[in-house]
C-alpha cells in the first residue's frame, strides 16, 4: 500500500495555525483527512474551533507538548489510526498534525524516520509554518522554538500582514529568507492559502535537514522554558459579554506583554451561539461560532498561556463576569487589574 502523507502544521502561539487548518478542512479538495491536535496545557479548545460538519477524524493530545513529553503518544496515535484504516473502521488518505505553538518541529519530524513502523506506514510530506507578521520579530528573539519552526519549514506562510507596514513586511521577509533560504514564502489572510501549496508538495528533504542539523536523527532531547505556563478558566453559568470585554480589556492593558496566547469558547447570556474568543499579547477579538445544540452542556472555557500571568486575578475577575453576579464597585481595582 502507498505510504500515507503527513503534513506537520507548525508556527508560534497565535500565528494562525487553526485558521489555516479550518481552511484546509472546508476546501472541496476531495481529500479525506485525519487531524491530530496538540495543545500546550491541561485542556485544549482548538477542536471546538474546527469545522464540525465534515467527517474528518480529529484526535486531541492535550497532556503535554508533542515534541517532548507526549512523543510516545504520537507514535501510538499514528499506529492506531493506521490500524483502524487497514481494518476499514476509518476512511482517510492523509494526516495533518497541528502542533502546539511552543513545539520544536524537529523531534516531531524525527518520529517518521527513527520509528520503523511509522516509517513503513507514513510519509512526511512537508512542514508548513505560519508566521505572525506583527509578533514574529520579537518572538524569534525570545524563543528558540520560533526560530526552529522557521528553520525547519518547507513552506512559510506570513499571516496578519495587514497589521504591519510594507517596510516591516519587507524586513520580515528578508529575515525569514536568511534563516531559511530553501522554503518558499507567501502571505495569507484568514487562512486563504492555495491547497496545492500545502498538500502533496513533497517538500521535506532529509538530506537538506541533515546539512543544517547533523544530529537530527540522533538527538532526542528537548525542553521548554519552565516559566511558560498555562491554566484554564471554566464556567458552566452564562457570562455577560460586556463584562468579559471590559475586564479582559483592562487586564490586557496591564499584563498583555506576559499573555502570549489566550483563546476560548464562551457561553454568553441570551446568545444561542458560541462566542469564539482569541488573543495574542495586546491584540484580541471575538467572533460568533456554531450554535449550541439542544441538551448540550454550555460551558465557557478560556485557555491562557504566558509568563508570570496574574492567574488569581484572571480567574476571580472572570467569575465576576457571570451574568447576574453582583459587581462590587472597585473590585477590579482592588485586585490590581487597573493600575
Amino acid at each position: 500500500m502507498a505510504l500515507i502523507p503527513v503534513t506537520i502544521l507548525t508556527g508560534f502561539l497565535g500565528s494562525g495555525k487553526t485558521t489555516l487548518l479550518n481552511r484546509i478542512l472546508k476546501e472541496q479538495h476531495g481529500h479525506r483527512i485525519a487531524v491530530i491536535e496538540n495543545e500546550f496545557g491541561e485542556a485544549g479548545i482548538d477542536n471546538e474551533l474546527l469545522v464540525q460538519d465534515r467527517e474528518e477524524q480529529i484526535v486531541e493530545m492535550n497532556n503535554g507538548c508533542i515534541c517532548c513529553t507526549v512523543r510516545g503518544d504520537l507514535v501510538r496515535i499514528l499506529g492506531e489510526l493506521a490500524a483502524k484504516r487497514q481494518a476499514g473502521q476509518l476512511n482517510f488518505d492523509r494526516v495533518v498534525i497541528e502542533t502546539t505553538g511552543l513545539a520544536d518541529p524537529a523531534p516531531v519530524a524525527q518520529t517518521f524516520f527513527v520509528d520503523e513502523d511509522i516509517g513503513q506506514t507514513y510519509l512526511l510530506d512537508a512542514i508548513v509554518t505560519t508566521v505572525d507578521a506583527r509578533h514574529a520579530p520579537q518572538q524569534m528573539l525570545e524563543h528558540h522554538e520560533a526560530q526552529e519552526q522557521v528553520g525547519f519549514a518547507d513552506r512559510i506562510l506570513i499571516t496578519k500582514t495587514d497589521l504591519i507596514t510594507p517596510r516591516e513586511l519587507m524586513d520580515l521577509r528578508a529575515r525569514l529568507m536568511r534563516m531559511n533560504p530553501r522554503a518558499p514564502i507567501s502571505e495569507v489572510r484568514h487562512g486563504q492559502a492555495d491547497i496545492a501549496d500545502l498538500l502533496d508538495i513533497r517538500g521535506f528533504n532529509l538530506n537538506a535537514i541533515l546539512e543544517i542539523e547533523p544530529e537530527f536523527l540522533t538527538d532526542v532531547s528537548h525542553e521548554h522554558d519552565d516559566d511558560v505556563t498555562s491554566f484554564v478558566f471554566r464556567e458552566s453559568r452564562p457570562l455577560d459579554l460586556e463584562r468579559v470585554e471590559e475586564f479582559l480589556g483592562a487586564i490586557v492593558q496591564v499584563y498583555g506583554t506576559k499573555m502570549m496566547r489566550y483563546k476560548g469558547v464562551l457561553s454568553i447570556d441570551g446568545e444561542d451561539k458560541r462566542i469564539v474568543f482569541q488573543g495574542v499579547h495586546m491584540l484580541m477579538g471575538a467572533d460568533t461560532g456554531s450554535a449550541w445544540k439542544p441538551g448540550e452542556l454550555r460551558e465557557s472555557k478560556i485557555v491562557f498561556i504566558g509568563r508570570d500571568m496574574p492567574k488569581d486575578v484572571l480567574l476571580e475577575g472572570l467569575k465576576l463576569c457571570v451574568a447576574g453576579t453582583a459587581l462590587a464597585q472597585g473590585a477590579q481595582g482592588r485586585q490590581g487589574v487597573v493600575p
